[in-house]
């Protein structure tokens, strides 16, 4: 997985609330076991047409947010069903953190394990971040994971809190794998020990 630090980018604006995951990547596209390829279809009945032409005025279908690696969203974002798809699409876009009052537990939890950050905020401090983003590409706002805070594309810091095991795994890069395998040596010995104790196993 890769590291998570200090991230300087577009942030795009979705103001809704209740974004579930169906509406980040549709059942229909959850037939793929792959984490690549999914970027295409995130948000794909807000982003196109039944032709499957863009619709121009959906945030991330504009030329300023296209790059977009920031989403400051409305509140309760990832509700519904717990599909890990959503992280996944997200990912694939090029979203590496996502900005909210609030998450759904599962989705919640799924980001850290594919590598985005998410951050709870007060909703008056969302606003803030919700208004700069609106003002498009020029407008890069920071997210620092060490310092844990968000700076503006004006100035304005805003100190979020995360998990310290959270926090660990994203600046290190570490999924469940990844966990695993940093106990790779302790693993190897026990199975030497075991194969000892118990060669008819």
């Amino acid at each position: 997985m890769e590291k998570f630090e200090k991230l300087t980018g577009i942030a795009a604006p979705m103001p809704l609330v209740n974004i579930d995951t169906d509406m980040i990547i549709p059942k229909v596209f959850l037939k793929t076991i792959k984490r690549s390829g999914l970027g295409v279809n995130l948000f794909d009945e807000m982003r196109y047409d039944r032709e499957g032409n863009e619709i121009a005025d959906f945030v991330l279908n504009k030329p300023q947010y296209r790059e977009a690696e920031i989403l400051v969203a409305g509140d309760n974002f990832g509700c519904g069903s717990s599909r890990e798809h959503a992280p996944w699409a997200l990912k694939d876009f090029g979203i590496k953190a996502v900005i909210s009052t609030s998450f759904a537990d599962i989705f919640f939890n799924n980001c850290f394990k594919n590598g985005i950050l998410p951050i709870v905020l007060p909703a008056e401090q969302v606003e803030v971040l919700m208004k700069d983003a609106e003002k498009g590409a020029n407008a890069r706002m920071t997210v620092d994971l060490e310092n844990q805070e968000i700076t503006t594309s004006d100035g304005q810091v805003f100190a979020f809190e995360v998990d310290a095991f959270k926090k660990h795994c994203l600046l290190n890069g570490l999924d469940d794998i990844g966990l695993t395998l940093e106990k790779g040596a302790a693993i190897d010995s026990f199975e030497a020990q075991a194969a000892q104790a118990r060669p008819w196993i």
